[in-house]
């Protein structure tokens, strides 16, 4: 193994160091000592990387989002419609958000943690929503009448919500917990046609390509091109 090798691997191991650290105890209650033995290395390593409590607060949301997106673009790609995606999508974030600690914690420091942050992931669902809506109400699978801002409004409150809840339970993120949701939501929003064809329990191929925590690392395939959920 190369030293850039095993830099790579010191950092990796301390990012998710840091994440169960801060899904543990906190931002404000996580110590840096706590953090370099979790990841079997010395403090003088853990500064190495990085210099403050902050700076691996950032990177656990950089690599949280970096997860995200790529689960994103497998969803999207195996999913047969913009709606169907939308629930592919919402089933695979809240997979991620249940096993991977990274995401979760990332997830959790970025949308309740008062700092400045690259990436504001509560905004990128909002606007993943948003886009899929749009591209439905092109494809023609949306109720005539029915309000696109009024339904991105719902699915941002419930989805949101549901995150809150499962810190304390994460059924409210388990698989029927979510299909009930769009069992409740799509019937007001997708023609009798589409809603024939929709599952609200996600695809089984769109899921199993989101792949739960097999998620290639940066410079793998999966971040060779970046495009945009919903486009």
């Amino acid at each position: 193994m190369t030293k850039q090798e095993r830099a790579m691997n010191t950092r990796h191991a301390l990012i998710r160091s840091a994440a169960q650290a801060f899904d543990q105890h906190g931002y404000t209650r996580a110590k840096l000592a706590g953090i370099s033995a979790g990841a079997g290395v010395s403090t003088g390593a853990l500064h190495f990387h990085f210099d403050t409590k902050a700076a691996m607060a950032a990177a656990v949301e950089t690599e949280a989002a970096r997860i995200l997106h790529a689960v994103a673009r497998r969803v999207h790609r195996r999913s047969p419609c913009a709606l169907q995606a939308l629930v592919d999508t919402s089933h695979a974030f809240a997979q991620q958000l249940c096993w991977d600690v990274v995401v979760r914690a990332g997830f959790h420091l970025n949308s309740r943690t008062s700092h400045a942050a690259e990436t504001d992931l509560l905004q990128e669902w909002l606007e993943c929503v948003r886009r899929y809506l749009t591209r439905a109400a092109k494809e023609g699978t949306i109720l005539a009448g029915a309000s696109a801002e009024d339904m991105t409004a719902t699915i941002i409150g419930a989805t949101i919500g549901f995150e809150g809840l499962a810190r304390r339970d994460r059924e409210w993120l388990s698989r029927p917990t979510l299909s009930s949701l769009w069992r409740a939501l799509l019937p007001r929003l997708a023609t009798p046609e589409t809603l024939a064809r929709l599952e609200p329990a996600g695809t089984e191929s769109a899921l199993s390509a989101a792949g739960g925590s097999a998620v290639p690392a940066p410079g793998g395939r999966e971040d060779t091109a970046r495009e945009t959920p919903g486009d």
